[in-house]
């Protein structure tokens, strides 16, 4: 046994004496205090001392060992807190020895709000809140919007807004084609619409198997009553709900709600794929590929994500999963569903079609890491660069006439854009800032200032790890003069910077090129180079045109509830959480607008008037 591995596992012992035996979460840490691992156990001490026995642990744990100086506890009241205490301790400090998963989706909703006086079904994403009943997830909106196409034709409910559905006359479009009861006008009462709710929601709980012989009764006994309009509808329902029992799949017909997780390596590439099945109905599926996954089995890979993945989102009542987990007892406990592995039946069906999809992942990951990587040599060939660039930065500004001017800031890797890395600039220069507007806004309307200050500020932040290889700029040889002048100060030892400029015919494929101390020159027209370089600048271009967008909406939201008077920045904020947009609550009635906390019938009347005088 080495000398470092015998001095790890000696400091390691002398924390076993006093882990807690309780439930928590474990740091190991090494020289400098860097983490080198973030650890959850129902029984802290236990789990540790697992650590212990160097013989049964893979190479990279006896690693891990050799390399602790010291460790420390957090104590926790049970597993549900010790899975959320972890995940957020990796995803914070990215220790070396985890199994990290780049998880930024967020999956789309239904929602119905119960307790609403004609409840709406509508999309949603984001947190979940009291009083809602949610049904999902949906993999994308393409899934969710499917379904809710299929329960708008079954079920007849409103899919609007509350501010437009308490300020109509008449009904809208969704009524005249059959997708809506009109509740708003009186077409159908509150008792029946309620109805329509509860089926719905029946259905969506996968309680629909009465559902279509109830409604065929209904629709006989109107046409026996000469009621032909009430029938053609209730037909209608009948033949949607049909359509979804048509397009329900054999193996999923028995399963109510699960999520189908299974793990695959493939030439040292591990994919997880993810199957969402509710009500007998594929909701989608999502490919997931973890990092720091050498000499790690794939139970222990399929554990750590389902800690991580589930510590983020709601989940079902079942998880059937491709491997046996050794704390299966201790997640089922923190993440509350039931873990189940399957070795016949139509369970182990969607288990083998769920490993033959994250195949497929990964042989489409590899031909575009195939793809990308042999743009990046020509990259390196072309512009004559040192080496391959592992990080290429790529800038671009917008505003409009000057005005909520931004910056954005995207990262193209070997991987792909890494969009965690996406950074945005409001433009603030002193030296921007031109009172030449009758108004008296400010104008920043000096593309080169501008891109000097986004640079100096990004430089500002510049480390070892984030440092580019390449700096992309959308301009001429002005832009990158500017560039280089506005970071003089700053290492740029191993950067190159280039500058891209439209060709004389302004066509897309026939830009020129910039370095200084080279002549500008084009690419080969419609070269896959010129492509790669054409598809980053476009993803600049559409971040920062939307960073701008959102920066003006807010901009000019805020410009027309500040000149209200007794409308402050948390009546605004309130204002605009209840309604959504400056242009609903313009369109809001006296009662409406009295229903947002903080709003008086008096302010009600400032803000009423102000819209309507």
């Amino acid at each position: 046994m080495s000398i470092s591995i015998q001095q790890g596992l000696e400091t390691l012992k002398k924390y076993i004496k006093i882990a807690p035996e309780s439930p928590g979460v474990y740091r190991m840490l090494g020289e400098g205090d860097v983490v080198l691992y973030v650890g959850k156990a129902k029984n802290i001490k236990k789990r540790i001392t697992n650590y212990s026995h160097i013989n049964k642990l893979p190479t990279r744990l006896v690693r891990m060992v050799s390399e602790i100086k010291r460790m420390e506890f957090i104590i926790v009241e049970n597993e549900a807190k010790a899975l959320l205490v972890e995940n957020e301790l990796i995803k914070k400090l990215e220790p070396r020895y985890n199994i990290l998963l780049k998880d930024d989706k967020t999956f789309p909703h239904l929602v119905i709000d119960v307790h609403a006086e004609f409840p709406a079904l509508r999309k949603y994403r984001g947190a979940r809140k009291d009083g809602n009943r949610y049904f999902g997830p949906f993999a994308n909106v393409l899934a969710v919007n499917n379904v809710q196409d299929i329960l708008q034709k079954a079920f007849l409910l409103r899919s609007c807004r509350d501010t437009v559905f308490h300020n109509v006359s008449r009904p809208c479009m969704q009524y005249q084609i059959k997708r809506c009861s009109a509740p708003c006008v009186g077409k159908i009462s509150q008792e029946d619409y309620r109805h329509l709710v509860q089926e719905a929601i029946d259905f969506l709980d996968g309680k629909n198997t009465r559902l279509q012989d109830d409604l065929s009764v209904k629709m006989q006994e109107a046409s026996d009553h000469m009621d032909f309009e009430k029938a053609i509808v209730l037909r209608d329902r009948i033949k949607a709900l049909t359509s979804v029992q048509t397009g329900t799949m054999v193996e999923y017909a028995d399963i109510k709600s699960c999520d189908v997780v299974a793990v695959l390596r493939k030439h040292d590439i591990v994919c997880i794929q993810v199957f969402f099945i509710r009500s007998g109905q594929n909701c989608g599926n999502a490919p997931f590929f973890p990092q720091q996954t050498e000499d790690m089995s794939n139970a222990d890979i399929l554990e750590a994500f389902l800690g991580h993945f589930y510590s983020e989102h709601i989940p079902p009542k079942e998880i059937i999963v491709s491997e046996e987990l050794e704390n299966k007892a201790f997640l089922e406990t923190a993440i509350g569903s039931h873990i189940n592995t399957y070795q016949k039946g139509n369970k182990a069906k969607l288990v083998g079609r769920a490993l033959e999809n994250a195949e497929a992942a990964i042989d489409r990951k590899m031909a575009l890491e195939t793809s990308i990587k042999n743009n990046l040599l020509e990259l390196q060939r072309v512009f004559n660069l040192p080496k391959m660039p592992e990080r290429i930065e790529v800038y671009d500004n917008s505003h409009t006439q000057g005005t909520n001017s931004v910056g954005g800031m995207i990262v193209a890797t070997p991987d792909g854009f890494d969009k965690k890395s996406y950074r945005k600039f409001n433009i603030q220069n002193s030296d921007l800032q031109n009172q030449n507007r009758d108004d008296g806004k400010i104008i920043n309307n000096d593309d080169f200032l501008m891109m000097k200050e986004v640079l100096i500020r990004r430089f500002k932040n510049m480390t070892a790890e984030n440092k580019p290889d390449v700096i992309l700029l959308d301009g001429g040889l002005g832009q990158l003069h500017a560039v280089h002048e506005a970071l003089s100060g700053f290492d740029l030892s191993g950067i190159a910077i280039i500058a891209i400029s439209k060709g004389p015919e302004r066509n897309a494929g026939k830009e020129f090129y910039h370095m200084l101390g080279r002549e500008s020159f084009p690419l080969p027209y419609r070269s896959p180079i010129a492509f790669y370089l054409q598809n980053i600048r476009d993803e600049a271009h559409r971040f920062a045109i939307g960073t701008h967008r959102a920066r003006r909406g807010k901009t000019m939201s805020q410009s027309h509830l500040d000149e209200i008077d007794g409308i402050g920045n948390k009546r605004r904020r309130d204002l605009l959480n209840h309604f959504g947009s400056v242009a609903q609550i313009k369109e809001a009635s006296l009662k409406d607008l009295q229903k947002v906390s903080g709003i008086s019938k008096k302010t009600a009347e400032k803000i009423y008037n102000y819209f309507h005088s």
